[in-house]
């Protein structure tokens, strides 16, 4: 068996010390190696190490080939990151990746029986067959959980090398590699104890589809032909989601993640209080094959609020080109986005250029290349939203009923909008 400090593109894993346990215990057993007895402690540890990550991700089967496969689906380097979204590639690299795949094989193949038998257990056995208690994973979602087994199925039933790098390789096309590969949505976390902010995954998010979202075709139409566009490589635009509350921006965006998602498509959130991360976020991500949308929600700033002005330098002013594969996507309850008032016009005695301040404030807006505009539904919309809605929902009211009541429920719960529907269909199904 070859050493796994062998590999070269492979190694330094953030939890690598189950591997390197294991791997001194399955070098111990595969030579018959006398100081394999002195190991059982570190057998039982190592055992105790796979049920724990089973317990936290959901895992279930084989927990050592599960093991394997989540080291390999999250480690970036040279090799994994240049197959990312965009398949195989060329080069002296895929000989690198291939001499560490062979290591991998071997692990994979080693039949972990042979320490029962060493040891007088049946550990490998319920390891190699585990039935997981509850298969709700507490750090990834279901269906992160479900590619990884599926993946460390085929990679144990491979039949040579050539087969596993072929797997792995079509695994990084598809879904990508390490946290940007697996999850959908990010936000940032900033310690006091680092100096760059953490991109950290969300691992739970709405499942909204555009379809979900009643009416507002042609809102809806031009943001999926930037985004589109985007995903194409094409020239898009930072875009601008604004209107009345409630009518379903936020709700948009989500969708269009969910949309296209599988095209390599991400989202991070940032909050006004993050921007001086905004270039540190950049310099994260510019260089990966990924599209990613800087998403800004509830964007708005009040007059003594300056944090916009360094929004707009980052947005496009700096000396830096914007990446490619960035875009910036808010939504807003103001059209302007920052605080306007009269005196900006009228007080002329604290201020001798007032049209050099009214347009400093109109000035971030303009950085967002396409502005979309989401109205409140007027009686007739909101009854066709209602009646939609139920309809999905499995909701069989006499419709004459249904909007009596739909009516009676927007006049004191804020009337004529999406969020307001949504929230009556929600009373309804928990009147059920």
């Amino acid at each position: 068996m070859k050493n796994i400090n062998e590999c070269i593109l492979y190694r330094n894993f953030d939890q690598e010390e189950t591997l390197e346990s294991m791997f001194s215990i399955l070098l111990a057993c595969e030579t018959k190696d006398p100081s394999l007895a002195e190991l059982r402690e570190l057998f039982y540890r190592c055992t105790g190490q796979l049920v724990e990550m089973a317990g936290s991700f959901g895992f279930a089967g084989n927990l050592w080939h599960n093991y394997l496969t989540f080291l390999l689906v999250n480690h970036e380097n040279a090799f994994s990151t240049a197959c990312e979204i965009v398949g195989p590639v060329k080069g002296s690299i895929n000989d690198f990746a291939k001499h560490d795949f062979t290591i991998f094989k071997e692990l994979f193949d080693f039949d972990l029986t042979a320490l029962d038998q060493a040891f007088g257990t049946s550990c490998c056995s319920l390891i190699c067959d585990y039935t997981n208690v509850d298969e709700n994973s507490k750090l990834f979602n279901k269906r992160i959980r479900d590619r990884i087994c599926t993946l460390s199925r085929r990679l144990g039933q491979a039949e040579d090398v050539e087969e596993f790098m072929n797997d792995m390789v079509e695994f990084y096309k598809d879904f990508g590699v390490g946290k940007l590969g697996l999850h959908k949505a990010f936000r940032l976390e900033h310690l006091q104890t680092e100096a760059n902010a953490r991109i950290v995954p969300i691992t739970k998010i709405a499942h909204v589809q555009l379809d979900d979202l009643v009416g507002y075709e042609i809102a809806k139409k031009k943001l999926i032909d930037n985004t589109e566009a985007f995903i194409q490589g094409k020239r898009a635009n930072n875009c601008l989601l604004f209107g009345d509350a409630g009518t379903g921006k936020s709700s948009s965006i989500k969708a269009i993640l969910n949309q296209y998602y599988d095209q390599g498509l991400r989202i991070i959130e940032i909050y006004k209080h993050q921007f001086q991360d905004l270039n540190d976020v950049i310099a994260q991500i510019k260089n990966r094959n990924y599209k990613f949308i800087i998403y800004m929600d509830d964007l708005s700033f009040e007059d003594f609020e300056i944090e916009y002005k360094y929004l707009k330098a980052v947005i496009e002013g700096g000396l830096e080109k914007k990446p490619d594969n960035i875009l910036i996507y808010a939504t807003s309850n103001r059209r302007h986005l920052v605080r306007e008032r009269f005196s900006d016009k009228e007080d002329r005695n604290d201020d001798l250029h007032t049209n050099d301040t009214v347009q400093e404030k109109l000035s971030l807006v303009s950085r967002f290349g396409v502005t979309i505009y989401f109205g409140s539904p007027d009686k007739k919309e909101f009854q066709e939203i209602v009646t939609s809605l139920a309809r999905r929902n499995g909701i069989t009211m006499d419709r004459d009923e249904l909007l009596l009541k739909a009516n009676a429920w927007e006049l004191q719960h804020g009337g004529f909008s999406g969020r307001t529907a949504q929230q009556f269909i929600d009373y309804l199904l928990g009147q059920q």
